[in-house]
């Protein structure tokens, strides 16, 4: 079988970028400048590393694959879907426990969604993965933040005019009552919600791949998670032929420890860890 090399970028989204305003949007309603809502330090930087590598290797890449955060305005993991004991919001990067909840401590501003709250907080925290985080809305489905970056979209159009081959585009998260920062599943898949539970199609997908290349935000959270899935859940196995841009991510701040202990983790398994130009030479 012929050698086939894949790339899967990871939610290379505009809100989750540190651009400077000069690559920023207006608001044609109001006039004011649209800023990512929850930006990564150096994950412009990471872009346009990225970007350049997709120019520059774009021949030898048989198949890119783009996946999308992709979140509706009433999320679990978003601000207006809580309120403090008090009635008071809930301000961004709160972290909630179910213990908490049953304190009163906090509160969903819909009284009915508490059941299902709980619920989901008592199911996330027996995964030992992750407590909820509250994050600032962010990629919100038909925003400014949600698009991609422009330099990625830039390169990836390229691709596909030189290639006549589509990007493959992989929506995740829309579902409001789980965080989804893997691209392969929810952190409390829903029996009852397909689009939260394995992806199939998209694991058979990439393996396919002889040669999987990953980049993208966040190597804290997003990248972490998908290719801890990918290490467990690809069919053909073989970690070894993954290999991760690391000049071409960076971690959300404050996750620099669980960034580096994932790279460490991923390299024992037999991942490759290694900057973009390095990887290029190697295609």
């Amino acid at each position: 079988m012929a050698h086939h090399t894949e790339l899967l970028i990871i939610d290379a989204q505009n809100d989750f970028c540190d651009l400077p305003d000069s690559w920023c949007a207006s608001d044609p309603a109001s006039g004011a400048l649209l800023r990512p809502a929850l930006p990564v330090p150096g994950a412009h930087a990471d872009l346009l590393r990225l970007a350049g590598f997709i120019g520059a290797t774009g021949g030898r890449i048989d198949g890119i694959t783009v996946t999308l955060d992709s979140h509706h305005r009433h999320d679990i993991a978003h601000p207006p879907y809580w309120r403090r004991g008090d009635g008071a919001a809930v301000p961004p990067f709160s972290t909630i426990t179910a213990a908490q909840v049953r304190a009163g401590d906090y509160t969903p501003a819909v009284p009915t969604e508490l059941p299902r709250s709980l619920a989901y907080l008592d199911a996330l925290e027996a995964t030992g993965r992750y407590t909820l985080m509250v994050w600032p809305v962010h990629c919100q489905l038909g925003s400014w933040g949600h698009g991609l970056h422009p330099a990625v979209l830039a390169a990836c159009n390229a691709w596909e005019d030189a290639r006549h081959t589509p990007v493959r585009v992989v929506d995740k998260g829309s579902y409001p009552w789980s965080e989804h920062y893997s691209a392969l599943q929810a952190e409390v898949p829903d029996p009852g919600e397909p689009a939260t539970q394995l992806n199939q199609a998209l694991l058979q997908r990439l393996d396919a791949a002889s040669t999987l290349l990953v980049a993208g935000q966040a190597s804290s959270h997003c990248v972490k998670a998908t290719v801890e899935h990918l290490v467990q859940h690809l069919p053909g196995g073989r970690p070894d032929r993954l290999v991760l841009l690391t000049d071409c991510m960076s971690p959300v701040a404050g996750f620099e420890p669980q960034a580096q202990g994932f790279l460490d983790a991923m390299q024992r398994l037999g991942v490759r860890c290694v900057p973009q130009a390095q990887a290029a030479t190697a295609l």
